[in-house]
């Protein structure tokens, strides 16, 4: 779950070696993503679009493996 949200983000970002995720919990995972303060709104996009798109995407992947993830975006 991590690789594919580190994947996702740096696909959007303008500066994807400032990317950062940190994983933590087990059954109920928690993920944390970081980027760049000027590549903010391309992760979050408009009204949050994008970074609910993002918790989607996270959500079927982690129902798959049987756990539940949350996204959580972090200031840089």
């Amino acid at each position: 779950m991590k690789d594919l949200i580190e994947y996702i983000a740096k696909s959007l970002v303008e500066n994807p070696d400032e990317v950062s995720v940190n994983q933590s919990g087990g059954n109920r995972t928690r993920i944390e993503l970081s980027v760049a303060k000027d590549d903010m709104g391309r992760v979050i996009g408009k009204g949050g679009k994008v970074a609910n798109s993002i918790r989607t995407l996270l959500r079927v992947a982690a129902e798959r493996e049987g756990k539940q993830a949350t996204l959580d975006v972090t200031e840089p």
